[in-house]
């Protein structure tokens, strides 16, 4: 019966159906934790670049989401596995769960030259946003080890796609700890021990993934898995299944890289403002990954749980289980924002030196845009929420669409009217009225809203249901 393959279905004395919370928390957690590693590894690196200097946290600002647009872009394969993956758990159909993730890992290897080629040109891309020319110098120290180490990144997405989209999500936890720990031992030996400096932490970041990608791919191979979804015997590439996770893929890579974008100019923005705006934005943009990154952990439970019921053939369950990863992610993000804005004054200097002149300015002004980023944090939920449940539909086309228009129509414009003054701005058609890296932010709320309504509307529709990955 598709009952018994229902993701966290509960049954009542009258054979009523409920959704098991106990089930979704079980599924959850686990992503929540993995996801809250990433803050770890984002906290680690923030701090150890803030004891060499405010140039370097600016530096660190002006190219640290630009790096993640290529990472969603390129690697973007590997982020389209966990839908296939839970779909075809769903069904039943193991054997082919084990290839779509063979089709992701090959479909990574595939982008290595291009990500090759980004590294190669990354000195000419960051010197388009006239930067200060230290700050320039030390931004292309840190992008070029970290872009080499892009598409062993999209093999690691791809491979813990899988332990998500089977709803074992346990494994991915584990391999992300070791990512971690790795990582924080690395950052001291290259940056302090060796001299890299900057370029040490994104050496440190990129050999620490590799750990991560090789444990993944032993654990994926393990017994366990071979007995029950044959995966040392799918692992032959396969052009059809290559470009099904590229098609799948590219467009779910391409949302949050539309959004990261947006991020990464707005970040560049505030370090050509100041160095002191940029290395507040960075301080504050890696705090508020506490609440948005595990929350996104709470996100994947919904692609999985909405792939799963699809795959089970009951697309009713799936709106069901959607609506309890919704209330979820926003009664997180939206106590977890006022807290970290309460909690500034205490945690803001702890990513500081004490040793420049200029940083009692940068806690000053990350205290401010603390309150800003709080406001947003409900409709960001909204956001994570109704996109991750979309991606575990196949909705992909639509959500990105209405990403790039809000991206590039309203909030590019709107924050560099609002951040710069008269004559300092990259372009000279628009008002710009000054207000700084809180003029900035107030930019980010207004597009976090519109983004947030636009696709929980989205998912209200229903329009997800007509879409049938089944015969792919």
């Amino acid at each position: 019966m598709t009952e018994t393959r229902l993701p966290a279905l509960r049954l009542d004395a009258a054979g009523q159906r409920h959704v098991d919370l106990r089930a979704v928390v079980a599924l959850a957690f686990p992503l929540f934790l993995n996801s809250s590693i990433q803050v770890v590894l984002n906290l680690t690196d923030t701090w150890f670049v803030g004891r060499l200097s405010t140039d370097a946290m600016a530096a660190m600002g002006a190219c640290y989401y630009l790096i993640f647009v290529f990472f969603l872009v390129l690697g973007g394969v590997g982020l389209g596995v966990q839908t296939l993956v839970a779909q075809y758990y769903g069904a039943r159909r193991l054997r082919e769960a084990a290839h779509a993730t063979w089709s992701g890992v090959w479909g990574s290897l595939l982008t290595t030259p291009l990500f090759l080629l980004a590294a190669w040109g990354g000195p000419f891309i960051l010197a388009r946003f006239q930067l200060e020319p230290h700050v320039l110098s030390l931004a292309v120290d840190f992008w070029v080890p970290r872009m080499l180490g892009g598409s062993v990144s999209a093999v690691l997405f791809s491979l813990n796609s899988f332990f998500n989209g089977i709803g074992r999500p346990r494994y991915t936890f584990w391999i992300m700890l070791v990512v971690a720990v790795t990582n924080a031992a690395l950052n001291e030996l290259f940056m302090f021990r060796l001299g890299y400096g900057i370029a040490g932490a994104s050496i440190a970041s990129s050999l620490a993934l590799s750990v991560g990608a090789l444990l993944a791919l032993g654990i994926f191979l393990d017994r366990r898995f071979q007995t029950e979804f044959d995966t040392r015997h799918t692992a032959r590439p396969d052009w059809a299944g290559i470009r099904r996770v590229f098609a799948l893929g590219i467009p779910t890579g391409l949302f949050p890289a539309m959004d990261v974008i947006g991020l990464a100019l707005f970040q560049l923005m505030q370090v050509r403002l100041s160095p002191i705006d940029g290395a507040a934005t960075q301080i504050v943009m890696m705090l508020t990954s506490i609440s948005y990154l595990p929350a996104i952990g709470i996100a994947l439970a919904g692609t999985t749980l909405v792939g799963q019921s699809i795959g089970a053939g009951d697309k009713a369950w799936a709106a069901r289980c959607a609506q309890i990863i919704l209330r979820m992610a926003v009664i997180y993000m939206g106590v977890l924002g006022v807290g970290l804005a309460l909690a500034g004054r205490w945690v803001v200097p702890v990513f500081l030196s004490g040793a420049a002149t200029d940083e009692a300015a940068v806690t000053v002004l990350s205290l401010k845009l603390l309150w800003i980023a709080a406001g947003y944090q409900i409709f960001d939920a909204l956001n994570l929420g109704s996109a991750f449940c979309l991606r575990g539909a196949g909705d992909v086309r639509f959500p990105t669409v209405l990403l790039l228009l809000l991206s590039w129509l309203l909030f590019m414009p709107l924050c560099h009217a609002l951040t710069f003054p008269a004559g300092m701005g990259w372009v000279h058609f628009l008002p710009q009225w000054g207000l700084g890296a809180v003029g900035g932010w107030l930019a980010a709320l207004v597009y976090t809203v519109a983004l947030g309504l636009g696709l929980w509307l989205r998912w209200r529709s229903g329009a997800w249901r007509r879409i049938d990955l089944s015969h792919t």
